[in-house]
C-alpha cells in the first residue's frame, strides 16, 4: 500500500514536478497567491451569473451555488486522457444499450439481471416510448458524465498512462 495519503497530480512523492507539468509550476511560482484567489473568485461570480449552479439537495434554504471550479487546472498526459475518452464513450454506448433493451426486447428484465420493478416501476420510465425506434438507436445524445480520481492505491495509472 502506497504511504501517500492522496495522489497528486503535479508533484512525485519526493516534491519533484512531474514532467507535463513543468512548464505550469514554473509558471505558478511566479504568479502571487492574491492573483490566484481574485481569478477564482472571478469564476466563481461568472458561473454563479450564467447560471451554472446546482441545489443540494434536502437544504431548505433553496440556495443555488455555483458548480465547483478549480483554478488549477489537472494537467493529463495523452496516455491518460485517451483511457478516459475510451471509458466515456464506452458508458454511453452501454447507456444507449441499456435504453435500447429496456424500451424494446426487455431482455436484462427478462434474465433477471435487474428487477423489472426497479424499471418500469421508476416514475421515470415512459412506457408510451416502448417499441419506438429512435434515429441511429441513440437515445441519449447529450450526457454529463463525471470521473472519480483514483486514490493514492491507484496512482501507477496516472504515471502508466
Amino acid at each position: 500500500m502506497n504511504s501517500r495519503a492522496f495522489y497528486n497530480e503535479m508533484y512525485e512523492a519526493d516534491g519533484g514536478v512531474r514532467p507535463h507539468y513543468g512548464p505550469y509550476a514554473e509558471w505558478l511560482r511566479g504568479t502571487a497567491i492574491e492573483y490566484l484567489l481574485q481569478k477564482q473568485r472571478e469564476a466563481d461570480a461568472l458561473y454563479t451569473r450564467l447560471g451554472i449552479t446546482f441545489a443540494v439537495y434536502g437544504d431548505e434554504s433553496g440556495v443555488e451555488r455555483a458548480i465547483p471550479f478549480d483554478i488549477i487546472p489537472r494537467i493529463m498526459q495523452p496516455g491518460a486522457w485517451k483511457t478516459i475518452d475510451n471509458g466515456v464513450c464506452q458508458r454511453l454506448r452501454a447507456l444507449n444499450a441499456f435504453l435500447k433493451d429496456i424500451y424494446h426486447g426487455q431482455e436484462i428484465l427478462r434474465a433477471g439481471i435487474i428487477p423489472a420493478e426497479h424499471v418500469l416501476g421508476n416514475k421515470l420510465y415512459r412506457p408510451e416510448m416502448r417499441g419506438l425506434a429512435v434515429p441511429g438507436a441513440v437515445s441519449v445524445t447529450l450526457a454529463g458524465l463525471d470521473g472519480v480520481q483514483p486514490g493514492a492505491e491507484d496512482s501507477n495509472f496516472w504515471e502508466a498512462n
